[in-house]
């Protein structure tokens, strides 16, 4: 549009002047000008006698320059009422068994849904074998978990890890206590054994001696 000059209406009544005038060729042209529909182009319905005496592509573009001429705004259809309605259905409006047209399984596929859950639960356990938090082993045995459909979302999944985690380190400790315990038994029997020893060779070294045998009692007087 030109600057300080705008449509006073894009309504379809003429002036008296206007009417007795036809301009089905200047409004033809001025589409072609315009590259739009005829039903898009609006002429200065108070300047019908200038336009009326353009008969070429030139001097329409003339008549578009002076702003006699002027190509109507596209209309639209507002969204606000769309936009309104989907904010609705986000909050669970709008979504009843009256406004259901398929089943459950042609809505949302229980496939899709099995897909989903097995791509979030199988890139967690990647993650967490990457960074070290599991072992190949875990891996694989919470993998074919997964599979069999024992965890139901990826929070269960994620408590089952620290659980078991914590399972593993308690049974870590309580066997390596025992290991403790069975050390320290060890060495205190180890100990008692060897003072027992150690106080029965002293006693047996202070009462019992050796006596000579009968055959040793007969030869000495004999060889004197």
């Amino acid at each position: 549009l030109v600057k300080g000059r705008h449509p006073p209406s894009f309504s379809r009544s003429a002036t008296p002047s206007a009417a007795m005038v036809s301009l089905k060729l200047q409004k033809r042209l001025a589409a072609s000008v315009l590259d739009c529909g005829k039903r898009r182009v609006w002429l200065d319905p108070s300047e019908a006698s200038d336009i009326s005496m353009a008969n070429s592509r030139q001097q329409i573009r003339k008549l578009i320059k002076d702003g006699l001429v002027i190509r109507k705004p596209v209309k639209v259809q507002s969204r606000a009422r769309a936009r309104a309605r989907l904010e609705a259905k986000r909050k669970g409006r709008h979504m009843g068994y009256g406004k259901r047209k398929g089943t459950r399984e042609a809505r949302m596929s229980s496939k899709i849904l099995w897909m989903r859950r097995m791509r979030v639960l199988r890139r967690l356990l990647r993650k967490y074998r990457d960074a070290k938090k599991i072992d190949k082993h875990v891996y694989h045995e919470l993998y074919m978990k997964v599979k069999g459909n024992v965890f139901k979302n990826k929070r269960v999944l994620m408590e089952h890890i620290i659980t078991a985690k914590q399972d593993r380190l308690r049974a870590k400790q309580l066997q390596e206590q025992a290991e403790a315990t069975r050390a320290r038994t060890r060495a205190q029997k180890e100990k008692r054994m060897a003072r027992m020893a150690a106080r029965t060779g002293g006693l047996g070294g202070s009462i019992v001696q050796p006596q000579p045998s009968s055959t040793e009692e007969t030869e000495e007087p004999h060889q004197e």
